[in-house]
């Protein structure tokens, strides 16, 4: 028997060090967990699936687009309680919740059923389908929608937007690719912000927000 190893397949260099990279989150992901206690919002919590094209933007932009969307919904209104819809944007929703804000109330539309763990603000969301809803989920309810449809094609965003002009009130808060502006001005009738938000992992497309109502983003 040859026990020298010549057949065993050898990773490079590059391959070892991201796999140790990857070993390393996990392991000091786990290690938060047990110290300090599991925060169920936190970003991170549920771990991005590429599959599903899940890439959660850094905690100061989470924050930001939170703090924008408590804002800009409670603007001009004449009710003391008001309700934001987070439409493939799960990062925000999380920031949301963080807040633990008494005069709005938050929920998730999104594909990835591991969100259930969210119970009742969970609502399960197939943008094939954009007004496949649950019928508690009335038309014009939302005093804000903040939206990142999950893929750059037309075909995407033209279905959220049945979406979002189905929930909102009026004002739209979107965040997508930049070579999807006249897309987005097209089915939404929103223009380009100067705030630029980032990802937790560099993604080669720009990415930028988009609004249709005078916000702080600018």
């Amino acid at each position: 028997m040859d026990d020298d190893g010549d057949d065993i397949p050898q990773l490079s260099s590059h391959t070892l060090a991201a796999l140790q990279e990857f070993y390393l989150e996990q392991q000091q992901r786990e290690g938060m967990k047990t110290s300090q206690g599991f925060n169920q919002y936190s970003i991170g919590s549920i771990e991005e699936d590429w599959q599903l094209s899940q890439f959660w933007y850094s905690d100061e932009t989470a924050s930001r687009l939170a703090d924008e969307a408590v804002v800009a919904a409670g603007k001009g209104g004449s009710c003391l309680f008001f309700r934001i819809a987070c439409v493939s944007a799960p990062s925000v929703y999380q920031k949301l919740k963080e807040q633990d804000g008494k005069d709005f109330s938050v929920c998730i539309l999104e594909y990835d059923r591991r969100f259930s763990v969210y119970g009742e603000e969970f609502i399960f969301y197939d943008y094939n389908h954009p007004l496949k809803l649950p019928e508690n989920l009335l038309p014009h309810s939302f005093d804000i929608v903040i939206a990142d449809p999950p893929y750059l094609s037309e075909e995407c965003l033209q279905k959220t937007a049945e979406t979002i002009k189905y929930l909102t009130k009026g004002k739209i808060l979107l965040c997508t690719g930049a070579i999807m502006e006249e897309q987005a001005a097209k089915n939404l009738g929103v223009k380009i912000c100067k705030f630029i938000p980032k990802h937790a992992r560099n993604l080669a497309n720009e990415f930028r927000c988009y609004v249709n109502y005078a916000s702080g983003l600018d």
